[in-house]
């Protein structure tokens, strides 16, 4: 999912006390996958309710959004619109990569292979309108702002970055890079001690930020160039050109090819307009129409959607949203809820 560029471009570790007081527009799809994919059960099985529907999401939502804004860290979901034409072939390959993870993954379940069980439960997963909807009742209910993409959430929060309403996009992909955010923080909401798959060995994932100007500086290149890196590797939108890698079409471009000049050297057809592809990462389509505004959160709807309609813990949810309470209450009366973008 998304452009590779992870080999060759630098980073800074960070932590979340490094982030306190910074807003983040969190690309909300790629987040939500991500919550859909890791918060499962042993064998792959995603958390249900009890009229079978996946919850996954809106655990990860209440509980990692919960720290990060008793961290003084301010999140804003951004989500998707319409795709672009150029994604439609990735939208049908996704479908496939799905249907295929989701019949390996009741196989090994039928053979007892719990761990590839898993890997192939985390690959099947799937986003409905029901639960973006759910979402946002979520994000509304805590007092996380989010916003509508007219197309690319990654987009649109790289163009809110650079705008400067808010700090950074957080993303696990580089694609942020390549609409010319500012600045991307990767891993901000997966920190923590995490299994590697098929070993029996854990690691710590921290925060990671990249800086755009960093970023071109480091490889001593231009964001044109740096597109074309990325289209020469395979996006979103582009299979890539076979035999290419970061580290060669880092070379092809700092000796003033572009990715249409090695297609050519390659004897290779681009499956979509490279110039089209390149444009859209340049210009793409966003909206100003949105508001950023932090509230306090609604213990009572939080309650309403979690626990009534989706059977989570009384408990729980109530000592996250008095958590979340405290801490506004505490901000306002230190008059500093405004400040923390600072």
């Amino acid at each position: 999912m998304g452009v590779q560029l992870g080999d060759i471009v630098p980073k800074k570790n960070v932590t979340i006390a490094d982030l306190r007081g910074r807003k983040i527009g969190v690309d909300a799809f790629n987040t939500i996958f991500q919550f859909l994919s890791i918060i499962r059960q042993p064998d792959g099985t995603p958390l249900q309710d009890s009229k079978g529907r996946v919850t996954s999401h809106l655990s990860g939502i209440l509980y990692r959004n919960g720290k990060l804004l008793e961290e003084g860290i301010l999140p804003c979901y951004v989500f998707d619109g319409t795709p672009p034409t150029l994604k439609k072939k990735t939208v049908e390959q996704r479908r496939e990569i799905r249907e295929v993870a989701t019949a390996k993954w009741k196989k090994a379940l039928m053979e007892g292979m719990e761990e590839e069980a898993r890997m192939f439960a985390q690959q099947s997963s799937r986003l409905t309108t029901e639960m973006i909807d759910d979402s946002k009742k979520l994000l509304d209910a805590m007092g996380i702002p989010w916003v509508q993409a007219p197309s690319e959430g990654e987009a649109q929060a790289a163009h809110m970055t650079a705008k400067r309403q808010v700090w950074a996009t957080g993303s696990q992909d580089y694609d942020s890079l390549l609409f010319g955010s500012p600045q991307m923080i990767k891993n901000l909401n997966i920190t923590g001690r995490r299994k590697v798959p098929r070993k029996n060995m854990y690691v710590n994932v921290e925060p990671e930020l990249f800086v755009l100007t960093d970023v071109l500086g480091h490889l001593d290149i231009n964001q044109r160039q740096l597109i074309d890196i990325g289209i020469m590797i395979g996006t979103d939108y582009n299979e890539g050109i076979k035999g290419i890698g970061p580290k060669k079409a880092l070379a092809a471009v700092k000796d003033g090819k572009s990715a249409k000049d090695i297609y050519k050297e390659m004897k290779q057809e681009p499956e979509v307009n490279i110039d089209e592809l390149r444009e859209m990462f340049l210009h793409p389509k966003v909206t100003d129409k949105y508001e950023l505004q932090w509230k306090e959160p609604d213990k009572k709807k939080m309650i309403k959607l979690l626990v009534d309609e989706h059977d989570f813990s009384l408990e729980r949810v109530s000592n996250v949203a008095d958590k979340l309470v405290n801490k506004t209450d505490q901000a306002s009366s230190q008059s500093r809820l405004d400040k923390w973008s600072k």
